[in-house]
């Protein structure tokens, strides 16, 4: 594919989390930070509430949360993507 062709949800999904408040989102960052990015071609999905504040507090949570441990553990952080999708 070359970097014209290339969107963000023709990536193949490695793993899916549900998270449904801000306490299990800290613990879905940490996974994630476990699994690692690099050298991976997959993706990793989220769900969460359609409650939009609530969503906002999440996505910021496994945002800073994954960019810290990453950091404190020394690894890359290539995290290249973060997609939003809001279904009826």
């Amino acid at each position: 594919m070359s970097k014209e062709e290339f969107y963000p949800s023709k990536l193949p999904v490695f793993k899916t989390f549900e998270v449904n408040d801000e306490k299990e989102a800290s613990d879905v960052a940490d996974q994630i930070v476990r699994l690692g990015f690099e050298g991976r071609k997959e993706a990793f999905k989220i769900l969460m509430p359609k409650e939009s504040r609530l969503a906002k507090r999440i996505g910021y949570t496994i945002t800073t949360s994954i960019n810290y441990g990453l950091r404190r553990n020394n690894q890359q952080r290539n995290v290249r993507y973060w997609t939003y999708h809001h279904d009826k």
